[in-house]
């Protein structure tokens, strides 16, 4: 496909968050003319003369619909939703809009990786980079890990990758987009609150597949197969920890092609929601040339990143799990089943009006609940339902300590909060961080 040509286009970006600013700096590398609008007023002066010495129109404090009568693009930042009245207006006037990863698209020079799903995505992300790096390759991991993916384009040179995580936000906006290889992870229900339905959430994460072909690979969860099985026109390798698939286990074995390359026993992640996540990665770092070494070696020394499933250590006998990212019921369902011994869970966070309803048949080793934010209540009165104890903590620092007057040895406490952190704190990053700093000030 023709990429597009941005030059002396009319180009307005929606938001000044990390994707805002990098969107424009790839905007102006382009030759596009830029207006930057906020709902937020920039007080900082010097970024506002930074920002006209580039060229760059400033409309903050409000979105005024008068910006819509020349505009030809809006890139928009992707929490900014679509049912804002600016945007419904830009939508009705046949405006397009797109986010940070379209535009990503049309200037890489290099290969795309593109990994999305409800859970997992950047683990799987993580996991591709590494096999990757191993096997003498540049992966630039990007996306929604935190990285601008425009950014990460822009400085991409041959030899790189870019190994990128896609939220259903984003994807809500690909227009051209269109990876070398697409990863699904697996696809549940989330984020209702932005996307108004399971069956819209579902339609943003399939949207990234709308361009693709044979030429290009999808990675698909075998377990979901249903949801792909008649797109006859894509070519999709399928993996599975239960079923014949490209990449499986058998035998306890993680087996490629029908090549057992190495034990699950010599893994060191742990864990059936872990094991699905290798086999994803497995599949696309094969596709873009990894070595059976290279993913061996990964395999054997990859442990658990910042804020998922994140082992803290041991405190009077007693272990500590940091699994913030666990934003949803089926995050915290994955790290409840990974313990046989007990387990006091700290959970809590943001309501979003969900039922806690399918986490029940995964309390069986939980003998303690500790309940902090929004959904305190919520937690306390699941515990009452299953005649489990429950207290209530202020936030997860709060958390550990409480945790700790009621842990014994050879217990797990396990911060896994199945809801978002954003009655709290402003990202699951910051959120992890008190509750390990909390385990931190127990040695002193």
């Amino acid at each position: 496909m023709e990429k597009l040509d941005y030059q002396n286009r009319k180009v307005l970006v929606l938001g000044y968050g990390r994707s805002g600013r990098s969107a424009i700096s790839a905007l102006l590398a382009l030759g596009a003319n830029v207006t930057l609008t906020t709902n937020e007023v920039i007080s900082d002066e010097g970024i506002r003369q930074q920002l006209k010495g580039w060229g760059v129109e400033i409309v903050d404090g409000h979105h005024p619909v008068s910006l819509l009568n020349d505009i030809e693009l809006i890139v928009k930042n992707p929490g900014i939703p679509y049912t804002i009245d600016f945007l419904k207006e830009a939508l009705a006037r046949d405006v397009p809009i797109v986010t940070d990863v379209e535009l990503a698209y049309h200037i890489s020079p290099v290969p795309i990786i593109g990994i999305t799903g409800t859970n997992g995505k950047t683990t799987v992300t993580h996991l591709i980079g590494e096999m990757l790096e191993r096997s003498g390759f540049e992966p630039i991991l990007c996306g929604n890990i935190g990285y601008p993916a425009s950014q990460a384009a822009r400085e991409a040179v041959p030899g790189n990758i870019l190994v990128m995580e896609l939220s259903s936000f984003q994807l809500m906006g690909v227009r051209d987009f269109r990876p070398d290889t697409a990863v699904f992870t697996n696809i549940y229900e989330a984020h209702l609150d932005y996307h108004g339905s399971k069956e819209n959430y579902v339609k943003a994460k399939l949207n990234l597949l709308r361009n693709m072909g044979q030429e290009e690979k999808v990675v698909f969860n075998g377990r979901q197969r249903n949801m792909v099985e008649d797109m006859t026109w894509l070519s999709i390798e399928y993996f599975s920890t239960d079923g014949d698939a490209e990449a499986m286990i058998k035998d306890n074995m993680i087996t490629y092609q029908k090549r057992s390359l190495i034990g699950v026993d010599e893994v060191l992640l742990e864990g059936e929601h872990n094991h699905e996540n290798i086999l994803a990665a497995l599949l696309a770092a094969k596709n873009h040339g990894a070595s059976d070494t290279a993913v061996i070696e990964t395999l054997k020394h990859f442990g658990s990143i910042p804020h998922r499933m994140e082992y803290l250590g041991l405190n009077q006998g007693v272990g500590y799990y940091n699994d913030s990212k666990a934003t949803n019921n089926l995050a915290t369902s994955f790290a409840l089943k990974s313990f046989r011994s007990p387990v006091i869970w700290i959970a809590g966070g943001l309501d979003r009006g969900q039922s806690l309803e399918s986490l029940v048949p995964d309390l069986e080793h939980v003998r303690l609940i500790i309940a902090f934010g929004e959904m305190k209540e919520k937690f306390v009165s699941l515990a009452d339902e299953l005649g489990i104890d429950s207290i209530v903590a202020e936030n997860p620092h709060d958390g550990v300590i409480r945790a700790t007057a009621h842990a014994h040895p050879g217990d797990v406490v396990l911060f896994s909060p199945a809801c978002a952190s954003w009655d709290q704190y402003k990202d699951f990053e910051a959120r992890g961080d008190h509750f390990k700093e909390g385990f931190t000030a127990l040695d002193n």
